[in-house]
């Protein structure tokens, strides 16, 4: 029998294997976060930003509505602190 070395069993040992292993790894991570990171600028891309004046309708919009609800909530915890003081006395 003779002892032919090609080019397929050639570095097939336990280090050359683990290193070129090691490397896909790395390669592949690498990949992985270059994808990520484009896929992020992608969807960035598609944003799209208020106007200035929607903004400021927005802003208002919401300011308003949180006035309201603490006014709400506010009349309600007064109601409620009056009840407790008629039944249980002061």
């Amino acid at each position: 029998m003779t002892n032919v070395s090609t080019a397929d069993t050639r570095g097939s040992g336990r280090r050359g294997g683990s290193s070129r292993k090691r490397g896909n790894v790395v390669t592949r991570l690498f990949r992985a976060v270059g994808l990520f990171v484009s896929q992020i600028l992608d969807e960035l891309r598609k944003v799209v930003r208020p106007t200035r004046h929607e903004l400021l309708t927005y802003t208002s919009v919401v300011i308003v509505f949180v006035v309201a609800v603490m006014l709400y909530v506010s009349v309600l915890d007064f109601g409620f602190g009056k009840l407790i003081l008629w039944v249980f006395g002061s």
